[in-house]
Parts: structure tokens; sequence; C-alpha cells
């Protein structure tokens, strides 16, 4: 954590989707971790949040966050999102960073059929398909990511999913499961990515204990408009502690369905 500040002139605009309706899981401290981040850099960062029946021309963002939410949320949501799936899918194809977490995830794929509920039709922006059962996962997680410059790095966080995803050919996991159940418990993978659009189902929020992460993402968002970006390093010693614990729980509930049935108190 640090509290350094210079004026680099740069910007970067972000599209929160649906904050008030698809908020759950302290998601929305992914969003205020990219402004500490970017604000200690000097970085401006101009948030809009959109609301149902609201489409603006997503290709104007730089990012794009869309979070978690109940299945009774993503009937809303689904519906909604349906008038702007042809800019979010614009916005993919020209390099906007998307960061998507659980069932915004899902909701930027094809379609989620929950175990009970109808089947929801997704944006289209990511090549996959949900499919609801009746065993939650419900853990710690750690994964492990290559993402190209950054080589090969470790990604902490919390799912809480009861959705199996499944890739298709136009989309890669975000990473492989060190420990945790992932997007389907079978194929040992985590995670989306198409272009610079990012799915995840990591909760805790993910990003304020994945500096790493968090910077990568600015990064992204900050090429489009700038060109290569070098951002000034900062003092992470809250986070990577922050990191360290998490990455710890995982391993420790390694291989358990859900972490709070195996925590000895409850036995």
């Amino acid at each position: 954590m640090s509290e350094q500040t210079s004026d680099s002139r740069m910007v970067i605009k972000i599209a929160h989707l649906y904050p008030t309706l698809m908020c759950v899981a302290a998601d929305r401290g992914n969003l205020f971790s990219i402004e500490k981040r970017s604000k200690w850099r000097g970085i401006s960062v101009e948030v809009d949040p959109v609301y149902v029946k609201q489409t603006p021309d997503f290709t104007q963002y730089d990012m794009i966050l869309f979070h978690g939410g109940a299945d009774r949320e993503m009937e809303i949501a689904s519906k909604d999102i349906q008038e702007k799936a042809p800019s979010l899918r614009e916005a993919a194809e020209a390099g906007t960073t998307f960061l998507a977490v659980c069932a915004g995830y899902q909701l930027l794929g094809h379609s989620y059929k929950s175990v009970h509920g109808p089947e929801l039709k997704g944006a289209g922006v990511l090549d996959l398909h949900t499919e609801g059962d009746p065993e939650r996962f419900m853990t710690h997680m750690a994964l492990e990511c290559d993402l190209g410059s950054l080589g090969k790095q470790i990604l902490v966080g919390y799912e809480n999913h009861s959705g199996r995803t499944y890739l298709g050919p136009k989309a890669k996991p975000l990473g492989k499961v060190v420990s945790g159940w992932g997007n389907n418990g079978k194929d040992g993978f985590e995670g989306a990515n198409y272009n610079n659009v990012y799915g995840t189902y990591l909760h805790g929020p993910l990003l304020p204990k994945n500096p790493w992460f968090t910077d990568f993402l600015i990064m992204k968002a900050l090429e489009r408009r700038y060109g290569k970006v070098d951002l000034a390093p900062l003092s992470d010693e809250t986070e990577l502690a922050a990191h360290a614990a998490a990455y710890k729980l995982a391993m420790e509930f390694k291989g358990t369905v859900s972490a709070i049935e195996a925590t000895g108190w409850r036995r």
C-alpha cells in the first residue's frame, strides 16, 4: 500500500456494469483497488455506472467491470444485456479490457442454465457456456496464470458457485488450478481469456490481494489509449501479506468441496 502520487496526465475510463444489481461477495473492492493503485501513480480514473436500460458505446471505455449476483439478479441482467451485447462484443474485439467475476463471467458467455431455473442467454463475448449443478463449490482457491511477459504468477481468491463452465475453442483458461475446483471441477482449469477479456470465479474481492493482476489490468487498459506503459512500482507489503494468507488457506483446504464444511470448529 502506498500514498505516493504524481500527475501522469493519463486517464482510465471504466464502465461498471450493473453496480447495484450485480454486487455480491465484496466484488466492488475490485473497482476500489484499481482506483487506488491508479491514483497512487497519478493516473485519473473515471467511472460510469451502467444500469438496466442504459446502452452506451462500450468501445469508448478502456475497462469494463462486471461482477457477481444471485440467480434472480442474473435473470434481470440476462434480459437487459441482450441490448448491450453487440456493443460489448465490439469493445472486446477492439481491445477493451474486461474483468468479469462469477455471474458476470457466466453472462459474458453464450448461456447459463441453472438447476431449477430457465436457461439465460449471455452476451456471447466469451466462447463458453455454463450448466448448474446441485453441488456448490465453496473454497479458498489458487491458480497458476501465464499471461505472457509477466511469466507464471499465482492468483488467489475464494470460489463460490454451483455453475460448471465449459470453454469453447475461441477461449482459453485464465489459469491452471493449484487448489480448488475452477470452471467445472474436471478439467483442472479456471476462468477464461479472450483478447483482453478476463473472466473468473474468484471473489474475495479478487484484486486487493492480487496486486500483480490489478497492475496488469491497469496496464492493458492504458495501452489501448497511450501505447506501451511502464507503471511506477508501489510498496505492496500489505497486499502481498494478504496474498500469502489467501494462498496458505487455499493449500490448507485443498481437496475440499467446501471450506466451511472442512473447518475444524464445525466438526
